[in-house]
């Protein structure tokens, strides 16, 4: 189905002097927080809930929240599919439905298949209403100003992360696992008048363009299609694999880290409240190191700016293997975040400029599926280590492995594919 305008798509009223693009950046950021603080940042209070409330081992549930990635990754490739074919805003409004029922079911999985059963649909509830519709349809409205878009829509994520992760830890607490996610889910379905009322495909079906500029027109006066690899070409690129193996480890470390933050603070203060805060702290400075981030890259370079986060990304966990005071762990939280924050940016922004803007949802996609199928492997690796040598000292070292792994790839990456041919748009 050809995403054109419809008579129901309201047209801009002549002198509109905010660019709708924004209204599209405030509504994903919406979107956002909600889908990313119910699921992403809530893998790490779940975690201690199957353990604490339902009897699951640490390793058992580690497991289940690597199938979690696997189950994000693989549909983000059907909602790329879906998204370039269908109006995004059905697509989100039936994945808000989908992590609505998965919430009401979490507090009534007894066995492992249901636990397993139940990170599944979880993932495709979250892949359906975060990054790949949300950021496609953000680098859609802007070119110019991609990154500082990008920037304040991303921020949702972390706003999330400090309205729900403190919240439902809380309400885990008073009134139990199954209540607290049972009301939980009517968050979910906020979602849905958001995605319906303010969403539109691109901005030609408002009979706009990125930006608000003016089109880009050929010599004969036709209007000049999207700049950008297809996905056939990108995959091709040697480009292509550099930047999926750097994404990769780095969402390995980070997905292992965050899954594991919210006990390991809790375990070590003997404090599920200073678990929560901890958590909520790490999203606070990812919500300041992306909107510092924006400013800094329009600065410095992408590929500068990400080496930097690499060295702090990879400080913080040296310093949460060691650490056990309460002020130290708040410190670590902090850096975390500033770091996650900043690479939940980077990933579709150097997408986008290093592939463009034609095929950008499948791209963007193919790149999320690998880097969130084995980024699996993150919390698998803690809960092994953990369960096998007793505590997260070691565990949290090997995530600085993966890490310098990731600095030796940024270094190796070199001109974007879009450089290579010189295309400017």
């Amino acid at each position: 189905m050809s995403q054109q305008a419809t008579p129901t798509d309201p047209q801009p009223p002549s002198g509109r002097r905010i660019f709708y693009g924004w209204y599209m950046v405030a509504a994903t950021f919406a979107i956002m927080a909600i889908s990313c603080g119910l699921g992403y940042y809530n893998l790490t209070v779940f975690l201690k809930a199957f353990v604490s409330y339902k009897g699951f081992s640490v390793e058992t549930v580690s497991f289940a929240t690597a199938i979690f990635s696997i189950s994000n990754g693989f549909t983000g490739l059907a909602v790329a599919w879906s998204i370039d074919r269908f109006d995004p805003r059905w697509v989100i409004s039936a994945g808000a439905v989908v992590l609505a029922l998965s919430l009401i079911s979490a507090g009534h999985v007894s066995t492992h298949w249901e636990l397993f059963l139940f990170y599944t649909v979880f993932g495709i509830g979250y892949a359906s209403t975060s990054l790949v519709p949300c950021t496609t349809l953000v680098a859609r409205w802007f070119s110019r100003r991609r990154a500082q878009a990008l920037a304040v829509a991303s921020t949702g994520l972390s706003f999330g992360g400090i309205l729900f992760t403190p919240l439902a830890a809380s309400m885990i607490e008073k009134i139990s696992f199954a209540p607290a996610t049972f009301w939980l889910s009517f968050f979910a379905m906020l979602i849905i008048p958001v995605a319906l009322l303010v969403l539109r495909p691109t901005p030609a079906s408002m009979g706009l363009t990125p930006d608000g500029e003016e089109l880009q027109r050929a010599p004969d006066g036709s209007v000049l299609p999207p700049a950008g690899l297809t996905l056939g070409e990108a995959l091709r690129s040697r480009y292509f694999f550099l930047f999926t193996a750097l994404f990769t480890l780095i969402f390995i470390s980070q997905i292992g880290g965050l899954a594991h933050q919210f006990r390991l603070v809790a375990e070590r203060t003997a404090n599920d409240h200073i678990g929560g805060t901890a958590v909520a702290v790490m999203a606070a400075f990812s919500i300041i190191g992306r909107l510092v981030g924006g400013f800094i890259l329009s600065r410095i370079t992408t590929r500068q700016y990400l080496l930097a986060l690499l060295f702090l990304q990879g400080t913080s966990y040296t310093l949460f293997a060691e650490t056990y005071s309460v002020w130290g762990l708040m410190f670590c939280s902090a850096l975390l975040g500033a770091t996650v924050g900043n690479m939940q940016v980077m990933m579709p922004l150097m997408v986008a400029e290093g592939f463009g803007i034609k095929a950008y949802a499948r791209i963007f996609s193919v790149v999320q599926m690998i880097a969130t199928c084995l980024q699996a492997v993150g919390p698998i690796l803690i809960g092994v280590l953990y369960t096998r040598i007793g505590g997260y000292e070691i565990a949290y070292h090997a995530l600085l492995g993966f890490t310098l792994i990731s600095i030796v790839l940024a270094l190796k990456l070199g001109p974007t594919p879009m450089k290579m041919r010189g295309d400017s748009r």
